[in-house]
């Protein structure tokens, strides 16, 4: 992770050691909806995992300090959204 924000940082990762990053378990929840940053543009299909590692508390704080707030919006009501097993 950049140690500060507009930093660049270059990795290498062969896309077969991709799958050391995700969960055994590869099941996914489905739905649409939007981006969620400006301009939060609808029209977006969303796959969740089901099962998913954590992060730390430091590593939230220091993903805080390069972007100096959350990256996140406030949570949408689900509306007429329909999630998928």
């Amino acid at each position: 992770m950049p140690l500060e924000a507009g930093q660049e940082v270059s990795i290498s990762i062969a896309s077969q050691e991709i799958n050391a990053f995700l969960p055994e378990d590869k099941s996914y929840y489905r739905f649409t909806g939007s981006l969620t940053t400006p301009p939060c543009s609808e029209g977006v299909r969303w796959f969740v995992l089901k099962s998913y590692d954590t992060v730390s508390k430091e590593q939230v704080e220091q993903f805080l300090h390069v972007m100096h707030h959350p990256n996140n919006r406030p949570i949408q009501d689900i509306g007429a959204r329909k999630v998928l097993d």
